[in-house]
């Protein structure tokens, strides 16, 4: 795939916690992952504040990197889920592509667009898709664990308690996981190059501003230039406040990943005026800037799937999240199973 080859990127050593990390494939997420959780909101779970958990995040925000070269069909399913090609009018790919406001309700009738209009999603790329599937898992996450903690706390039958503890200490497990996977395709959002079809340089296309063309320009941007100038203090700093009010993960993609490509003409004019060289003061605020953005969306993606898990329903027989919590409602069955 044409994105498989873009960056060979070299070794960094990153401020809290100092590790030896990858580039931006790397340090990027890694950045993003810990600056977004130690930002949640006290009103989430206490085990998401732990420096533990924090730091299992930002390593874990690496694994859809880390997935890549399984083989086919795994590789042709995932590869694409990490950027979306948008033209320099806002459509998918060319403009027989749809714009990111006009995306169908499901990847399925995406994919279909996409192929009666002669467009390949392989070319195109499908990051909306990945970040609302990812947000939703998180969610169900988040109910199962609700529905564990409130009956763990609850239940008085020593046997049913152990067991809801140790499931719930899975579902942590698996929650930090999940936080991982989604923060890895949120950061992927806040990086241009994954939303235009100028990804590795400006291409073979009309070019009036005289941009750059080489085929370095993704791995240099995200490899040497941001191993100088991504750190963690410079990421928090410029992180926007919690906005919540109304949360809809469509509308909040859509209009994410719009701020994004918005950002692809001013990338390509600092390139074009050495902001990317040495350790320019200008190429460092684009960057972290950057970052913050994808770490203040991963926040409020994971608070937002916490507050949207508490209406939900879960298990079989389905019991209500609130209604456990409530202790109206005995979740036994419905979280073991019945044969």
């Amino acid at each position: 795939m044409k994105r498989l080859a873009i960056a060979a990127l070299a070794l960094i050593a990153v401020v809290a916690p100092a590790v030896t990390v990858d580039a931006w494939g790397n340090t990027g997420h890694r950045l993003i992952g810990v600056a977004a959780m130690r930002a949640l909101p006290d009103a989430l779970p206490a085990f998401l504040k732990t420096p533990g958990a924090i730091a299992d995040v930002g390593e874990l925000a690496r694994e859809p990197d880390r997935w890549k070269g399984a083989g086919q069909p795994h590789d042709r399913e995932r590869d694409t889920a990490h950027f979306i090609d948008l033209d320099d009018n806002g459509h998918v790919f060319d403009p027989r592509g749809m714009t990111l406001a006009e995306l169908p309700r499901l990847k399925s009738e995406y994919d279909a667009a996409l192929t009666k209009a002669g467009l390949d999603v392989d070319d195109a790329g499908y990051l909306p898709y990945a970040m609302i599937d990812a947000w939703q898992n998180l969610g169900r996450d988040f109910a199962y664990w609700r529905v564990l903690n409130a009956a763990e706390k609850r239940e008085t039958n020593m046997e049913r308690q152990a067991w809801y503890r140790a499931d719930r200490l899975r579902r942590e497990a698996l929650i930090l996981r999940d936080i991982g996977v989604m923060g890895h395709y949120v950061g992927d959002g806040s990086q241009p190059h994954h939303t235009t079809i100028h990804y590795n340089g400006w291409g073979d296309f009309p070019n009036p501003e005289g941009f750059t063309s080489s085929r370095q320009t993704h791995a240099l941007f995200e490899g040497e230039f941001t191993n100088r100038v991504a750190r963690l203090d410079a990421v928090e700093a410029p992180m926007p406040a919690a906005n919540l009010d109304g949360f809809d993960v469509k509308a909040r993609t859509v209009a994410y990943l719009t701020t994004t490509v918005g950002t692809v003409i001013p990338f390509y004019r600092l390139e074009k005026a050495g902001g990317f060289r040495d350790s320019d003061p200008r190429g460092a605020a684009f960057v972290n800037e950057r970052l913050a953005a994808g770490a203040a969306e991963l926040r409020d993606f994971i608070t937002a799937a916490w507050t949207a898990s508490g209406s939900a329903s879960i298990g079989w027989p389905a019991v209500k999240v609130a209604e456990v919590e409530a202790g109206t409602v005995d979740p036994w069955i419905a979280m073991v199973g019945e044969d």
